[in-house]
């Protein structure tokens, strides 16, 4: 079965706004959705699991961007087994921000669950 992909409106201002200081982003993002197509919980200690429900999973995630050469961006989905869909929840480079936006994740979970 094929993966669903899709994103938080909110997920989509951020990409817009990092796509236009990070040039290869998209490419990267593209590579990214490849390797969780195949493991959606992820493959490496660049994944950790940081919220989970009976039916779906929260990650954070390294994103390699090959501009930054050697920094990374971080990543926060959600995984669906059942649905087979993943939600890219939020965005945002690591050296801006040290942390996701918990109350995020946790709006999309009342609506998720909803």
């Amino acid at each position: 079965m094929l993966m669903n992909f899709d994103e938080l409106n909110k997920f989509s201002k951020e990409l817009k706004r990092l796509r236009k200081k990070y040039k290869s982003l998209p490419d990267d993002l593209k590579e990214f959705q490849a390797v969780i197509s195949i493991t959606p919980l992820g493959n490496s200690k660049h994944f950790n699991v940081i919220t989970q429900t009976e039916n779906l999973h929260i990650i954070k995630a390294r994103l390699f961007c090959r501009y930054l050469k050697g920094s990374s961006l971080r990543v926060i989905y959600s995984y669906s087994e059942r649905e087979q869909q993943i939600i890219f929840v939020e965005v945002y480079f690591k050296g801006d921000k040290e942390n996701e936006d918990r109350s995020r994740i946790k709006e999309h979970l009342s609506n998720y669950c909803n």
